[in-house]
């Protein structure tokens, strides 16, 4: 601030001079914009402070919420944010209840202008919860989601990006259903102290354009042990693509750091059919976990929901990426007319920068209830971080129902996976029994439909192979491997690895990493 003194004590030169300084100055202050760096600032700050739990305040009334009672407050589409402007995105938001008892704080950036979103009760209804007459005036926004055209140019209700609870958000492309989740962060996620659970506390949102086809989000992270800035870009299309960038600041220690974490279930498919009779062959949001390493190894790991937690490792150096798959894609493979989870994405996460050494874990968790997300995964640094360190990353997640095309065309899948008993020899309807199992995985590719026999190579831990067989299958135009199998340890997971290649010895499929559970 200028403390400009009276005109009259100052020549004309002296007071133009002064007036021309005052200008550019204003000019300067009009000029500033928000960006990352700001958010940027806003978490180094914060990492030098005592972290501070969030206070809860909603009432009893809406804390005791079962999900299907908090799915009908309604947000009214007719307050929606950007709803009279001509931009194809609109803005709504999350009311607190059941378990989402922390509010958020959202603001709109405009015209360089940072401008807070209040909370207000007349954006929702509560009525299908005879909670008309509620006090909610001192409660806040629980998250937010977006909408856009993406299905048909004229239609502007569709939800394509949603952010509620802790760092969890979710996207979907053209055609898709909500499926997995993505976080900000992961933090000792399956370990016996504790998974800590950090939150995006602070958003801020640019208004776009008329005619902009991307939104760009920061937010703000925190937690006992770490904060982070983060700018998350937006851009819906067939395949909708989130492209994250992130500083993260470390207050303490992190015994396992989890980057770009993503959560989904399975509850049954043909690698592991269900225990209880059900029409629908599969539940799940994904099948498989797929890596693509730095020396361009494609890796497939079929998922399991085990009797008790399982952790699975692949230690790597700068991968290229690696994701959470729905590789079964027909409507026959889980006749489910309600959930459709054959539309729900495969979210792969495409690395930007060098990642270094570490490994991408696989946490499976049992569960008995499709409802649970009993599946996590992510990349680990090797380097262990402490009070004081600072970590940036960047990634980008593609939403897609088609994988395949991630895939060069000399590389087969492995399009299926079914578990079987071992032996089954029927004559006069009498079963023969040897006690080994087996997976029957069926490889697909271009390069496998001329028939040209392929060679196996397999192994196993905690266990013996049996036999290794191979069959071309002509429906699909590719190779059918059984491999039977015999368990040590029926206490202890049992790894098998197999891929195929030519009788040259070129690699020509990605490779099958199953694992049958410990018993």
């Amino acid at each position: 601030m200028y403390n400009l003194l009276p005109i009259s004590r100052f020549s004309k030169t002296l007071t133009c001079k002064m007036l021309c300084i005052a200008s550019i100055s204003c000019l300067s202050f009009s000029s500033w914009a928000f960006t990352f760096n700001d958010v940027v600032t806003k978490a180094e700050k914060l990492s030098k402070k005592s972290y501070v739990q969030p206070s809860k305040n909603i009432p009893s009334e809406l804390s005791s919420l079962q999900f299907a009672d908090y799915q009908k407050i309604s947000f009214k589409h007719d307050k929606a944010y950007w709803n009279d402007r001509k931009s194809r995105f609109k803005l709504e938001f999350y009311h607190e209840g059941m378990y989402f008892d922390t509010p958020v704080k959202i603001n709109e950036i405009v015209n360089n202008q940072v401008n807070e979103i209040k909370y207000n009760p007349d954006y929702f209804d509560l009525s299908k919860l005879n909670l008309d007459n509620l006090n909610t005036k001192n409660l806040g926004f629980a998250g937010f989601k977006v909408h856009y055209p993406i299905n048909k140019p004229t239609k502007t209700d569709d939800e394509i990006f949603t952010a509620l609870g802790g760092s969890y958000f979710r996207a979907v492309g053209k055609d898709q259903r909500y499926g997995l989740s993505a976080r900000g962060l992961a933090i000792d996620t399956g370990e016996m102290s504790g998974e800590e659970f950090p939150r995006f506390k602070e958003y801020w949102i640019e208004r776009p354009d008329p005619n902009q086809k991307h939104l760009v989000i920061y937010a703000l992270l925190d937690s006992q042990s770490v904060t982070g800035a983060y700018k998350i870009t937006l851009v819906p299309s067939i395949d909708t693509t989130v492209t994250v960038e992130a500083k993260v600041f470390f207050r303490d220690s992190v015994k396992k750091l989890g980057i770009a974490p993503l959560t989904s279930m399975f509850l049954y498919g043909p690698n592991q059919p269900s225990p209880l009779l059900n029409y629908r062959p599969a539940m799940h949001d994904s099948n498989g976990l797929s890596i693509l390493a730095n020396n361009n190894e494609w890796i497939w790991r079929p998922l399991n929901n085990p009797k008790r937690l399982s952790f699975s490792s692949y230690s790597l150096e700068n991968p290229k990426g690696f994701g959470l798959i729905q590789r079964d894609k027909g409507f026959d493979d889980y006749q489910d007319l309600d959930d459709h989870y054959e539309l729900r994405p495969s979210v792969w996460v495409e690395i930007l920068n060098d990642w270094q050494k570490g490994r991408v874990e696989l946490v499976e968790i049992p569960t008995a209830d499709e409802t649970n997300d009993n599946i996590v995964s992510f990349w680990v640094p090797e380097k262990q971080y402490k009070s004081g360190d600072q970590l940036t990353f960047k990634y980008r997640l593609h939403y897609t129902l088609n994988e395949q095309n991630r895939y060069p065309a000399n590389v087969a899948r492995a399009e299926s996976t079914r578990l079987s008993l071992g032996d089954i020899k029927q004559a006069n309807l009498i079963r023969k029994l040897d006690g080994s199992n087996a997976y029957v995985i069926d490889f697909t590719g271009p390069q496998l439909s001329d028939k040209k026999p392929v060679k196996v190579i397999s192994s196993i831990n905690n266990g013996s192979i049996v036999s290794c067989d191979t069959q071309y299958n002509s429906v699909t135009k590719g190779w059918r491997v059984i491999i039977r199998f015999n368990v040590e340890d029926n206490k202890k997971a049992t790894d098998l690895r197999v891929q195929l290649a030519s009788q040259t010895g070129e690699v020509l499929s990605e490779t099958w990493s199953g694992q049958y559970p410990a018993q």
